[in-house]
């Protein structure tokens, strides 16, 4: 009786990770023939369906697959792969607003491309795994940005106050390639396996204007830098280039000298010292050149968190005062902007042009934004930001229900608040959980 897909892939992955912890210094030779595997490409295949996403430059979709025969498209993909015939389209670029207004430039790969990619990742992340440092937070099994949070929480009230918040300018985009091969041919010596990983970072760039006309741009394999993010091995090897600086820290002896400890999530990342902010500023900006990255001075900046508060993948770290006995302490708790944000998303779910849908229906959409966000806001002092939250989603829901029902004046006689959290079950985040006074390190 074969073992199911998913299991196969577990016994792979258990068996490459065991040899790479066992063996720091060995290269794996064969790889490139696990990646066309068939259960490693099922696998894979599903992986990508669950994600679902965009479709790329072909226009291919998972509907269009399915309508096509699953089974007979992996075989002909695994084929490409066999024969060594396969080579990747071009990433489409489109770009997502961020919170300061501008744009982030985001490419995705056609599903054939991304299930490719999720087949090498199956197979290389397991063997990585064992080489990224305690430090790295992101991207990673049983590791998440709320342990990261928590950590700078922990090391900021144990005397390392002093933080070197940095930002680089444009991580994914400026990452060199031929380091990157280092880093990948330090634990990867299979040339078919690093050939298939090189197609990827030179793919070039498709881009539709508003005019409908199409762009493509080389610009990756040209100036030789620079990874997709959307891509679905980018976060794989994100982290592996940043290991360099993260390891090469305490190897050349920053962290022990210094007592500067680096806490890092993708591109983010601090550095919390003991007085010893100045130096260990320096010390990562002369790594950073190495590493033929940029350091963005606008946003980089030295401080002691009693005195300035740090953001930190949406929370704000600093000086907070206890409501019950006026003692200061460093807190953590949601930063102004998350809560803005969150507002702001819920009024425009609570808009005018909303008002022919199901009232239970709009709940549930606020709900799942409540739940999201507090699932990931639980960390702190919550009260204050959950209140505020509280306030605004029922105000928004209350100002909703006036206008679909035509009442007059504010609606609080006609919608209290019972009303809303107990026969319209909208979630009251006060309700949810416990004040936290100290972040969970």
């Amino acid at each position: 009786m074969s073992l199911p897909t998913l299991l196969k892939v577990q016994k792979l992955q258990a068996a490459l990770h065991a040899k790479a912890k066992g063996s720091p210094g060995y290269r794996f030779y064969a790889l490139y023939d696990k990646v066309y595997r068939a259960d490693v490409l099922t696998e894979a295949y599903e992986q990508c369906r669950q994600n679902g996403g965009a479709a790329g430059i072909d226009g291919q979709r998972f509907e269009d697959i399915e309508a096509y025969g699953v089974e007979k498209w992996l075989g002909e993909l695994a084929q490409e792969l066999r024969e060594k015939s396969y080579r990747p389209q071009a990433v489409r670029r489109v770009y997502i607003p961020k919170p300061n207004g501008k744009q982030r430039p985001l490419g995705i790969p056609t599903v054939r491309d991304r299930v490719a990619q999720t087949a090498a990742v199956l197979v290389l992340e397991p063997i990585f795994e064992a080489d990224l440092q305690p430090e790295q937070y992101a991207y990673r099994a049983n590791r998440n940005a709320l342990e990261a949070v928590g950590k700078v929480h922990s090391l900021v009230n144990t005397g390392h106050a002093e933080v070197v918040d940095a930002d680089l300018s444009g991580y994914f985009d400026s990452i060199p390639h031929a380091e990157l091969m280092k880093s990948v041919a330090r634990r990867v010596s299979d040339r078919h396996m690093l050939h298939l990983i090189k197609m990827w970072l030179e793919a070039p760039v498709e881009e539709i204007d508003e005019r409908g006309n199409r762009h493509r741009t080389t610009r990756n394999k040209d100036e030789r830098r620079g990874i997709p993010q959307g891509a679905p091995i980018s976060p794989l090897l994100s982290n592996l280039y940043m290991r360099r600086f993260v390891l090469g820290w305490k190897v050349l002896g920053h962290e022990q000298r210094l007592r500067a400890y680096i806490v890092n999530y993708a591109d983010d990342f601090v550095i919390c010292c003991r007085g010893t902010a100045r130096q260990a500023m320096a010390a990562m900006r002369q790594m950073m050149r190495g590493l033929r990255l940029t350091v963005n001075e606008e946003k980089t900046r030295q401080c002691s968190v009693w005195d300035e508060a740090i953001d930190f993948l949406g929370y704000t770290i600093g000086r907070c005062y206890s409501p019950k006995t006026g003692k200061v302490y460093i807190g953590t708790k949601p930063s102004k902007q998350k809560i803005a944000r969150l507002c702001r998303e819920i009024s425009e779910l609570t808009e005018p042009r909303w008002l022919l849908i199901d009232t239970e229906e709009l709940v549930a959409r606020i709900n799942r934004k409540l739940r999201g966000w507090s699932n990931y806001f639980c960390l702190g002092a919550v009260s204050k930001a959950y209140r505020a939250v509280d306030r605004h989603a029922a105000g928004r829901l209350r100002r909703w229900l006036r206008k679909k029902h035509k009442v007059r004046g504010r609606g609080a006689a006609r919608y209290p608040d019972e009303y809303l959290y107990e026969q319209l079950n909208l979630i009251r985040l006060t309700g949810r959980t416990r004040d936290f006074s100290w972040a969970k390190a």
